[in-house]
């Protein structure tokens, strides 16, 4: 949206559908594990990570038959906002940090601009879709509160 370059990595999903015949977890394992994680804190991204890379388990959807979110969320443990939104949010609040240590910073500031319109585009989305209550608003004063708790 507002980036400078035009990159060229991306994801490359297998094309086929079912768990890999070596790994031996269960899908109950599976779900133990991603609760697990999902206690310590980890954002549901973070949790398919560390299954990768810790555990051998490619596509949580393969072996459970479903994904990370919607798993947290029949658990009760899913983010009260969405992952992207809380992370943009993240982001302005340490720009905004910045520009009160540096008041002069003009490029900060733009890029403070850019990421709250991105805030605020994609709080409009979610509360259309109902992810959001309606009465949501992005206000920068108590952006801080949203981060931290």
């Amino acid at each position: 949206m507002y980036s400078r370059g035009k990159g060229i990595s991306g994801r490359a999903l297998p094309y086929k559908k079912s768990a890999p015949s070596w790994l031996k977890t269960t899908p109950q394992e599976v779900v133990e594990q991603i609760c697990k994680l999902a206690k310590k804190g980890l954002a549901p991204s973070q949790i398919g990570v560390v299954l990768r890379d810790s555990h051998g388990i490619t596509q949580v959807y393969s072996v459970t038959g479903s994904k990370v979110l919607r798993i947290l969320k029949g658990q009760g443990l899913a983010p009260e906002i969405p992952e992207d939104l809380y992370f943009l949010i993240k982001k302005a609040v340490a720009v905004r940090k910045h520009l009160e240590r540096n008041r002069s910073d003009k490029d900060s500031k733009f890029r403070l601009i850019l990421t709250e319109s991105r805030i605020h585009r994609l709080a409009r989305y979610y509360r259309r879709v109902r992810k959001l209550p309606p009465n949501w608003k992005y206000e920068s004063a108590t952006a801080s509160a949203l981060v931290q708790g």
